[in-house]
């Protein structure tokens, strides 16, 4: 599996009442589980999908490997970036087997052995061998959107964007998931989430990248991010702080008094 990196530089998208991204720059490497976290609005979508190729900045660039994404064709660049959409709706009257098949088309047909045994793999890590056979559009939410992750975990790239992989499932799921998606990170690839449980993105992440109205508010490991005055001006709540098998533990708590102009509030990193 080949290595790569991406980098963001001065990233803007407008929005009707403000931006969706405000010049924003972010370099991220192999080896990581990166938490896209912020309030609803922040661009934590957004930027995905600009990280993904899926639609050009307004300014700026991101680039792969240290090639911009714009000069890559449509199967390069899937072949190296794969993406879970939010949600797990799915309409296709097809067995589970073939949807995470479909994750092998940039690699062409999805029936060599080769394909064969990445579809295999992916089902199995993803705990979704039960559903082969069966019609993915028969299946829980939940189960849907485990399916969606073997589908791109099929494709084998070496960059995984996840839109909110967890938000359909129940909690045993939900730590199954992410400790998927961190061992997948320390093989060498680069994982990237949007997540809104903070409990979970301080658990298993090795880094977190907090947005609020389309800025970076801050960036780093959980604990220089998740602190009781970055949660407060990023999401307007009050946290629990402790540790649990030594590791952090968050819990928001309650809301807090904001500012009426959170941008204003918005100024450390």
């Amino acid at each position: 599996m080949d290595i790569a990196s991406l980098e963001a530089r001065h990233l803007t998208v407008a929005g009707q009442d403000r931006p969706r991204l405000d010049d924003l720059s972010l370099s991220l490497g192999p080896g990581q589980l990166v938490g896209l976290i912020g309030p609803n609005g922040a661009g934590k979508t957004t930027l995905l999908r600009l990280l993904a190729g899926l639609r050009p900045p307004q300014n700026g660039d991101v680039s792969i490997g240290g090639q911009s994404l714009q000069l890559l064709s449509a199967a390069a660049r899937a072949r190296q970036i794969s993406y879970l959409a939010q949600g797990a709706d799915v309409h296709w009257p097809l067995p589970a087997d073939a949807v995470v098949a479909l994750g092998r088309l940039p690699h062409g047909d999805g029936r060599s052995a080769a394909d064969r045994h990445a579809v295999a793999r992916a089902m199995a890590i993803t705990g979704t061998n039960g559903f082969i056979g069966r019609r993915v559009d028969r299946l829980s939410g939940g189960e849907r959107l485990k399916v969606l992750l073997a589908r791109a975990l099929a494709v084998e790239a070496p960059i995984l964007l996840a839109d909110e992989p967890v938000a359909a499932l129940d909690p045993a799921h939900q730590l199954d998931v992410m400790g998927l998606l961190r061992g997948l990170a320390h093989e060498g690839r680069l994982i990237v989430a949007v997540l809104h449980d903070l409990g979970l993105a301080a658990r298993f992440c090795d880094r977190l990248v907090l947005l609020a109205e389309g800025r970076l508010i801050a960036d780093g490991p959980p604990e220089t991010v998740l602190t009781p005055d970055r949660l407060a001006r990023a999401y307007g709540i009050r946290a629990l702080h402790g540790q649990a098998e030594g590791l952090l533990l968050v819990v928001p708590w309650a809301r807090t008094q904001t500012s009426e102009h959170p941008r204003e509030a918005m100024t450390c990193r």
